[in-house]
């Protein structure tokens, strides 16, 4: 067996929530660890529907559809409507 080819093994490395902040401890082969969600704050344990949004997907997702949802119901929209509302 070759020797030194293993990374280092940390029994205590430190996991820590980005969401909630919380910490706790795993065997890792890095000593701290950032996760966006943990058992603590994840909709599946806690019960709660919650929405994460880390890279601003919501936004971007709201942004390139928002506006077709927009145009569709103003197409649906019928002309009393249309003169009411403007």
């Amino acid at each position: 067996m070759k020797k030194d080819i293993h990374p280092k093994y940390y029994p205590k490395a430190k996991v820590t929530c980005v969401s909630c902040g919380n910490t706790f401890f795993v065997g890792s082969t890095k000593p701290e660890l950032r996760v966006e969600v943990c058992s603590r704050c994840h909709p599946f344990f806690t019960g709660e529907e919650r929405i994460v949004d880390t890279t601003g997907q919501i936004e971007r997702f709201r942004r390139r559809y928002g506006l077709v949802i927009e145009e569709k119901k103003k197409a649906e929209e019928t002309p009393e409507e249309a003169s009411n509302s403007g």
